[in-house]
């Protein structure tokens, strides 16, 4: 199926972006790798008549770490984050993460802005920002903003971007001393049906803070309130991890659609917090 027609534009710099958008407005989009826009346009359940193309911009392209936190910027290609070891030793949540998106393929083109700005239901990273307390760095016609990861995803699909706002980058820190991300898919490489990620500090063999996540299971990701509530201060040895499962659900009220029922998937996420909290713990180094 042929995408409709539209006008194709290349800014060179973030402002150049921003004054196009703001020019040209709502129904201008930013194309930034382009492995969930073009399908959307392909099947008509979108359409503009201007796509800016941010593959130019050299500066929303890379990652920093330091003391505390990972920053990588908008355009940086999933398949980098994967590959990239400083990542994997600093965070490896987040390299787990990108490593259950689609195939290399769609790795090997898609951005991390550009999956976190698209805020599908089902994806992983949205979950790993918000379990981490990411901070995500925004550039529009008044000046530059931060948005927290709790604020910034809104419903499918719907950001705390306006329309002629430009994601530079994100902020990840890095805390937990264990980290594990689970997900159910019917085939390697597509859409969770569900999936849970979680982030515990565990010192003097006890859970001093914890951060657990679910998605795909409603419109953004899940916290898991009672879940966090539970383990924290409670001594390693003690926990039940079933029982933090379904402490995990009790308040969830999964969608429904074609590949599960709502019961489904809350057993499924039930299931899926007991296995993410495990490894999580199973994985922290304990002080």
């Amino acid at each position: 199926m042929k995408i409709p027609p539209f006008d194709y534009h290349i800014p060179h710099s973030t402002n150049e972006a921003v004054a196009m958008l703001d020019s040209l407005g709502e129904d201008a989009k930013l194309i930034a790798g382009g492995q969930s826009l073009i399908p959307m346009l392909a099947l008509r359940m979108s359409r503009f008549s201007d796509l800016i193309d941010l593959g130019s911009v050299g500066s929303l392209r890379g990652v920093s770490i330091e003391t505390g936190r990972v920053t990588v910027g908008a355009m940086t290609t999933q398949s980098a984050v994967e590959r990239d070891p400083a990542i994997r030793a600093a965070l490896p949540l987040l390299s787990n993460a990108v490593g259950l998106i689609g195939h290399f393929q769609i790795r090997s083109r898609g951005t991390i802005g550009g999956s976190l700005a698209h805020a599908e239901p089902a994806a992983e990273l949205p979950a790993v920002a918000c379990a981490v307390g990411a901070e995500f760095c925004i550039v529009g016609p008044t000046g530059e903003r931060r948005v927290a990861a709790a604020d910034f995803f809104q419903s499918t699909w719907t950001t705390a971007l306006d329309h002629a706002d430009v994601l530079t980058a994100v902020e990840f820190p890095i805390w937990g001393s264990g980290s594990a991300i689970t997900e159910i898919a019917r085939r390697h490489g597509d859409f969770a049906i569900a999936g849970a990620c979680c982030c515990v500090d565990v010192r003097d063999e006890k859970v001093s803070a914890a951060s657990v996540y679910l998605f795909g299971v409603s419109s953004t990701p899940w916290r898991c309130r009672e879940a966090e509530v539970a383990m924290t201060g409670c001594p390693v040895a003690d926990l039940d991890l079933t029982e933090l499962g379904r402490a995990a659900v009790v308040e969830l009220e999964p969608f429904a659609d074609l590949h599960a029922s709502s019961g489904y998937r809350s057993r499924a996420a039930a299931a899926l917090v007991e296995r993410a909290i495990g490894d999580a713990i199973k994985g922290a180094d304990v002080e």
